[in-house]
Formats: C-alpha cells, sequence, structure tokens
C-alpha cells in the first residue's frame, strides 16, 4: 500500500534539520520504501517540513518507518500525519 507522511517543522528548528539531514537522506536510501520525497518550503524558501510517499504493507509498517526516522528521532518535528496515497496525475 501507498501512505504519504506530511510532516511540520517545529518554528525555528531549520538547524536541527541541517543536523540531521544526512542521516535522515541515508534511512530513506536504506529502507527502499520510499517513492518520492521533499521538503516544504516557507515564504523564504527554506524547508519547513516535509512530504515522504512511502510503499510499506500497512498503516502500522507507515507509522513504525516515520518513528524510526532520523528526523522524528531529533524531535524536529510538530506533527505529523499519515494518509493513503493514491497518485492520479504525473510519473
Amino acid at each position: 500500500m501507498t501512505f504519504a507522511l506530511m510532516a511540520w517543522d517545529k518554528d525555528g528548528a531549520l538547524d536541527v534539520r541541517m543536523e540531521n539531514r544526512p542521516d535522515h537522506l541515508a534511512y530513506l536510501e536504506s529502507t527502499g520504501v520510499v517513492q518520492k520525497a521533499g521538503p516544504f518550503l516557507d515564504a523564504k524558501g527554506q524547508p519547513c517540513g516535509s512530504l515522504i510517499v512511502l510503499d510499506v504493507p500497512d498503516m502500522a509498517a507507515a507509522q513504525a518507518w516515520a518513528d524510526n526516522d532520523p528526523y522524528a528521532k531529533a524531535g524536529l518535528f510538530r506533527d505529523v500525519q499519515i494518509t493513503a496515497w493514491k497518485q492520479v496525475v504525473g510519473a
């Protein structure tokens, strides 16, 4: 199943994001379940959250993936939502 993980950073946490970025990117690559990923940007063009599309068996697996993300372990996010995803346009 495909799920979209949407996470919004805590205010003023850009340093936490940048500090943990190498570990986060390595985690995305190593798990083999990420279909798409990218940051949300604020009005200044700075990252302020993330959208990650996961191909995992179920919601429990999506939540476990989210819980093990180095960004989550570093306390970067103020809110995380996971929902079923169905892409209808695009490649």
